[in-house]
């Protein structure tokens, strides 16, 4: 534009040539020539219009025009959200749509070229594409909430799970005593029936209570962990160390509970556990049911066409939390089990056993089999999960 404006500069202020303009700015003839025909069409003299600079002047010379199409632009956010549905395919959707538009339709390159066009300009979090029923992405708030013993004074911090389905992004939030093991387990249980099934895989971070050992390719679950996904019929999928593309779900569920929710929330004070949940729990339902930003569907609308039709039913019977251990039986053929003593049988002397430790019984098992099943003591050595949690809200 400093171009244009120099050239009819030197043409109306100076009257020099257009071959002698075209030697002082480095151009050609026919470009001086194209510059001041343009202009004179356009309407534009000189001296410019008071105010008028680069961009004002890029207006008025190449005014932007929309060319006209005769073809109809699909939905590309509908088409996105269909394709999280099992067996749906980009080929499915453009064959319906030409069903709707006929010859107003793109060809299926086109439509494929246009969508991707329209997914790469989205948010990152956006880009994958997550199947119905698939996965659920699991994270605590970093933020804790206050909760003050009425008697003492006492101040507790309570963490915040936040748990949300893939392909709708409904979201389930609660707060515990802490991310120990009985609690990240107890928050399962909850979450589960509070979304009234099951996916295909959960998608923890990194934290000790669901991964033993962080790897990249070959990550350790925890055996309790892994015995509630068996119970489940479901599997574990830990997010990748270094990798926050593969929680970046999690990350934005936990972002909007921190500010849907524990914002509002943070001139409340709470005296239990209880009356924190119960908060949460009110809070839940209007954060589900908010549409998207500039759409008219909602986490929850989309829940019940996608996700809700494709989880898994909840198992017939409910989960019985167990810690597991290793044991190895001395010569007399009994295990040491935080300082208490179990007999097994004594072929097993030196061998490493598994043992699975529950409200209700010790089991000793030797590849997969049980071998021994003794009664717990009246104070056994499973740690018991904090019992001050209020019902949270029932799941659609």
């Amino acid at each position: 534009m400093r171009q244009i404006i120099e050239v009819l500069r030197l043409k109306y202020e100076s009257g020099l040539s257009h071959e002698r303009i075209a030697r002082a700015c480095g151009i050609s003839k026919g470009v001086v020539g194209k510059y001041v025909s343009l202009a004179k069409v356009q309407g534009v003299t000189w001296p410019l219009p008071e105010g008028t600079d680069e961009s004002r002047l890029e207006a008025l010379l190449f005014p932007a025009t929309t060319p006209p199409t005769r073809f109809a632009e699909p939905d590309y956010f509908q088409v996105h959200q269909e394709l999280k549905a099992k067996g749906v395919t980009l080929q499915l959707l453009w064959a319906e749509y030409v069903e709707r538009h006929g010859d107003k339709a793109y060809r299926y390159s086109q439509f494929c070229h246009h969508y991707r066009g329209w997914r790469e300009r989205q948010r990152r979090s956006m880009r994958q594409v997550h199947r119905a029923g698939e996965k659920i992405f699991i994270d605590y708030c970093g933020p804790t909430v206050p909760v003050v013993d009425r008697a003492t004074g006492e101040i507790r911090k309570a963490q915040v799970f936040v748990a949300v389905l893939g392909a709708s992004s409904y979201t389930f939030s609660e707060a515990t005593w802490s991310q120990r093991l009985p609690d990240w387990i107890a928050s399962h249980q909850r979450m589960f029936a509070f979304f009234g099934g099951v996916p295909e895989l959960l998608v923890p971070d990194n934290l000790k209570a669901a991964v033993t050992k962080a790897d990249r390719y070959t990550p350790s679950i925890n055996e309790t962990y892994a015995d509630l996904a068996a119970h489940y019929r479901t599997a574990v999928l830990p997010a990748r160390p270094y990798k926050p593309k593969d929680k970046a779900k999690a990350e934005a569920a936990v972002l909007l509970v921190e500010r849907w929710i524990l914002a509002r929330l943070r001139h409340q004070t709470f005296f239990t556990l209880a009356e924190l949940n119960k908060a949460i729990a009110d809070l839940l339902p209007p954060l589900n049911q908010r549409p998207f930003q500039g759409r008219s569907e909602s986490r929850r609308s989309l829940f019940e066409g996608l996700d809700r039709p494709a989880l898994r039913p909840l198992p017939a019977t409910p989960y019985v939390y167990a810690e597991w251990r290793k044991a190895r039986p001395g010569i007399d053929y009994h295990i040491d089990v935080e300082k208490r003593l179990y007999s097994v049988p004594h072929a097993l002397v030196g061998l490493v056993l598994d043992v699975r430790v529950t409200h209700n019984a010790v089991e000793v098992m030797h590849k997969g089999q049980r071998v021994a099943l003794h009664p717990p003591p009246r104070q056994g050595p499973l740690r018991h999960p904090d019992r001050a949690h209020a019902q949270v809200a029932s799941g659609p």
